[in-house]
């Protein structure tokens, strides 16, 4: 008897442990759990932790609630200007809802993928070229709206989208090449301008002012020669100066003699002295 009731608590104690091992599951702690029993969903769902479902009845889906890295494959589409582009982006998202993840669409990862597609596609046929290349932040925020308006549905949310890469054609990036070459020396050009026009209005202030003063202009020269010989050993032939010939001149005129005093006359009316 004794036996009896021992073993029937061992078979009891052995069913217990099978029947709690199938019975028991674990949801980690970025996963929430959806009970489906016999084939509705039941319940709320099932947070981290251990939890217990019924064997052979109840169904547990796991859902990963963590953000999710989705490449978006190059598209090729023509730009509003007639430029074929291939550009790629990427699509970051989350399950927000677990529940609507699994029920409201079969696949939410290929479904987001081909949204972002064919939104990705949608954006070249609405953009010009340059919008492409300068303006990426508000064509961002564009297909982030256009995915995220039917996965809200799904119970994804959409948190960024980032334009990776525009391609274009190998014609068309010499064109832009010359086109910046163009512009670079268009701008020197006008700098170049700008600093003749500069120039020149400072040497007509320093004209005006020597003009004032003619010993400034001598100066000048002098400083011009100093700085010149010091560069190079060289034999220089200057001009004399107006005003030093001038000066020249004035030192080599000769003076006038002075008179001396008239002979007194003879009133004796006798010869003169010869």
């Amino acid at each position: 008897m004794v036996e009896d009731l021992l073993v029937t608590l061992a078979a009891a104690g052995s069913a217990g442990v099978v029947y709690l091992a199938m019975a028991a599951r674990v949801v980690k702690q970025y996963e929430r759990g959806v009970l489906f029993r016999l084939g509705r969903v039941a319940g709320d769902v099932r947070a981290p932790g251990l939890t217990l479902i019924i064997p052979f009845v109840d169904r547990l889906q796991k859902i990963n609630m963590q953000i999710v890295t989705l490449p978006i494959p190059a598209q090729e589409g023509i730009t509003r200007d007639n430029v074929t582009v291939r550009v790629d982006a990427v699509v970051y998202f989350r399950v927000v809802d677990a529940t609507s993840a699994l029920i409201k669409v079969e696949d939410y990862k290929f479904a987001v993928s081909q949204m972002a597609q064919t939104s990705l596609r949608s954006i070249i046929g609405k953009s010009d070229l340059d919008d492409l290349l300068s303006n990426r932040e508000k064509l961002n925020q564009g297909l982030e709206l256009m995915i995220d308006s039917p996965a809200v549905g799904w119970g994804i949310q959409v948190d960024r989208v980032e334009i990776k890469d525009v391609s274009l054609p190998d014609t068309m990036k010499r064109s832009m090449a010359r086109q910046a070459e163009a512009d670079r020396e268009r701008r020197a050009r006008i700098i170049n301008a700008d600093a003749e026009l500069q120039a020149s209005k400072k040497l007509a202030e320093a004209a005006q002012q020597m003009s004032d003063t003619p010993t400034a202009l001598q100066l000048r020269l002098l400083q011009t020669v100093m700085a010149v010989a010091a560069e190079k050993n060289s034999t220089l032939v200057l001009p004399i100066p107006v005003e030093l010939l001038h000066f020249l001149e004035r030192g080599a005129q000769p003076s006038l003699p002075e008179k001396g005093p008239e002979p007194a006359a003879h009133t004796d009316g006798g010869p003169h002295p010869g």
